[in-house]
């Protein structure tokens, strides 16, 4: 990933207590902004039936007559900003699922849906760092644990409760202060893991925390004690907030540890070089599942892809089908067969390898090899005629 020149925008994330009447107020708004969703998906899902298509504007005439209406007359209780932008998240939606890049828009569920309300420049204030949102006539009380840049003018905000009843404020800003890292000759390359979550080209090994595993005790018996309650019960809620609060605490150490590890990398290296793996497909795995998702790989990569191009980094992801594993990385023979019980194996050069070093220096030279000439990452499995573009990048660099 190249960096992106221009002010960068963040988004900055603080906890905030409401009052009763803002609780409320917040809790109308997401009910709403759910509703006005699955009207608008339900009105486009028959348009579709009868070979119509129906575009943002149309929606937005439609908010305007459920308004109007006795039965949807609720609507106009809540901050109107939120009930638009609802509307415009449900056209990205079907803009990517026309693209290709995302199946079709799902309705979004009372209980299992994400609870949020986005607000643009016209429906909140923010003056000397107190933010009060509209219909609200008191500031929300916001811990602010970090500052914001200097002279912030906040861009969109917006209000979410967790699973765990926790309420978050998410204020987007420009940041000038995120600007490209001086130049480094640094590359490293990272293959992921389960034994160790990252082991990098120079022989470095990052252990796995395994957050979820320190936990699963604790998780196990909330689990057990809210499966005993009966359904709609109030002691059943707070059994369920109970689970809710264990698995945010585990999701809470893992974000803050691969931030630290990402900015870590991004800072200390110009290139990484990573492996492009479909994890979706690698949890289907029954065995391996509750390891992988542990682990956090999309996590990972998609926060060192974006901090690279805060601060001027290449990120470049060698295909799936490489054989990081399986290649010697002094001579370049790959192997007929590398089971994942074997960690450490000798290659007919005589060269013996620690599998996750050998991976993690494959995909640092395939890396340069891609950057260099843009060649393939697949080596030929012999070089009768020459070498592949790996060993020739390789080659070009010794003396």
């Amino acid at each position: 990933m190249r960096v992106v020149r221009g002010d960068v925008k963040r988004a900055f994330k603080y906890r905030f207590y409401p009052s009763d009447a803002q609780a409320a107020e917040l809790l109308r708004t997401f009910g709403c902004v759910r509703k006005v969703y699955n009207l608008a998906l339900a009105a486009r899902t028959e348009a579709w039936t009868r070979q119509e298509r129906v575009n943002y504007n149309a929606t937005s005439t439609m908010l305007t007559a459920w308004k109007k209406t006795e039965e949807l007359a609720f609507l106009n209780e809540v901050s109107s900003v939120p009930l638009q932008q609802t509307l415009r998240h449900l056209q990205a939606a079907f803009t990517n699922f026309f693209g290709r890049r995302a199946g079709y828009p799902r309705f979004k569920s009372r209980r299992k849906s994400r609870k949020s309300a986005e607000y643009t420049t016209s429906g909140f204030r923010f003056r000397d760092g107190r933010l009060t949102l509209a219909k609200m006539s008191e500031p929300l009380d916001i811990v602010w644990s970090r500052p914001l840049p200097e002279q912030a003018k906040p861009s969109m905000v917006t209000v979410s409760q967790d699973a765990a009843g926790r309420w978050f404020v998410s204020l987007l800003c420009d940041d000038p202060s995120v600007t490209p890292l001086g130049a480094s000759g640094n590359a490293v390359g990272i293959d992921v893991g389960l034994d160790h979550l990252l082991t990098l080209s120079t022989g470095e090994k990052v252990t796995n925390p395994r957050h979820e595993r320190k936990d699963r005790v604790r998780l196990a018996k909330a689990m057990r004690n809210l499966a005993k309650k009966t359904k709609g019960s109030a002691n059943r809620n707070k059994a369920r907030l109970e689970v809710a609060r264990i698995h945010a605490r585990i999701a809470d150490r893992r974000r803050d540890g691969l931030h630290k590890l990402t900015t870590r990398l991004v800072r200390e290296n110009q290139t990484l070089v990573i492996e492009d793996l479909t994890v979706r497909t690698m949890v289907r795995n029954r065995t391996l599942a509750r390891a992988i998702s542990d682990a956090a790989w999309s996590q990972f990569r998609r926060m060192l892809e974006y901090k690279a191009a805060w601060y001027g980094r290449e990120v470049i992801a060698v295909d799936r089908w490489f054989p990081s594993s399986k290649l010697c990385s002094a001579c370049g023979t790959v192997q007929d067969t590398m089971p994942l019980n074997v960690r450490t194996w000798t290659c007919h050069c005589g060269t013996t390898h620690d599998r996750d070093v050998n991976a993690a220096r494959n995909l640092l030279a395939a890396g340069r090899a891609v950057a260099a000439c843009g060649a393939g990452v697949r080596p030929q499995r012999s070089t009768p005629g020459g070498q592949s573009a790996m060993k020739q990048e390789a080659s070009r660099r010794e003396p």
